[in-house]
């Protein structure tokens, strides 16, 4: 048997295992946008199957699927990797429509873009709801993310094309970037290059809020 056979067998078990699963109320509670769907979309869109992206991004085909599947939500470097695989915004995978020039998004009208929880505790743990609906074209991705503690000593630290702005308004928040590790409060903020290995969490055993800005930089090619 080929090994294009095998990993379209496989592929095909993933995705009717995901989809009877999905089909149990697995998908996360609250996910105001369904970003998997629209991945899933774009991705037949282009004629890729779910191992064509996984080799395009890195991640394995069984993480994508269960993303595809809203089993599990896209943490937010996972959605930008995808995202540039694919030559698309990760507006187009937050919203439809047109959109403006302009942008305003009254605080009771912000949608929970995602719940991303962690299992293992290793992976982020956090909801983060966009501030960013209705611009038309808009080159940055600006959030309010929701952070929980970690339930581990060595997380995943992600890694992706881009820079990122990080503000705190509620609480501490640990930063790793790559070796370096430093806390930030209320009213600080970092800036950084998103291809440094890094991972935000609150520091503390209470939850931390904070502002985070999304420049999605483009693929860097073929994985």
């Amino acid at each position: 048997m080929s090994e294009i056979r095998k990993d379209n067998e496989i592929e095909e078990i993933l995705e009717k295992l995901a989809r009877e699963k999905g089909a149990v109320e697995d998908s996360p509670p609250g996910d105001d946008v369904i970003v998997g769907e629209k991945i899933r979309k774009v991705r037949e869109e282009r004629g890729l199957t779910i191992q064509d992206l996984a080799e395009k991004t890195g991640f394995s085909a069984a993480l994508l699927t269960q993303i595809e599947n809203r089993m599990i939500s896209p943490p937010l470097g996972v959605l930008v990797e995808v995202a540039n695989a694919l030559g698309e915004s990760i507006s187009d995978f937050l919203f439809e429509g047109e959109g403006k020039d302009f942008s305003i998004v009254r605080k009771k009208e912000r949608k929970i873009v995602s719940r991303v929880a962690s299992k293992d505790g290793a992976s982020e743990d956090y909801t983060y709801e966009s501030l960013g609906a209705g611009k038309r074209g808009r080159k940055m991705e600006p959030f309010v993310v929701r952070l929980k503690p970690l339930k581990t000593s060595t997380p995943r630290l992600s890694v992706h094309q881009g820079e990122e702005f990080i503000y705190v308004l509620e609480g501490k928040v640990e930063v790793i970037l790559d070796k370096y590790k430093d806390t930030l409060e209320s009213g600080d903020s970092i800036y950084y290059n998103s291809t440094i290995p890094h991972h935000v969490h609150s520091a503390t055993e209470e939850p931390a809020l904070i502002l985070a800005v999304i420049y999605q930089g483009t693929s860097s090619g073929d994985k």
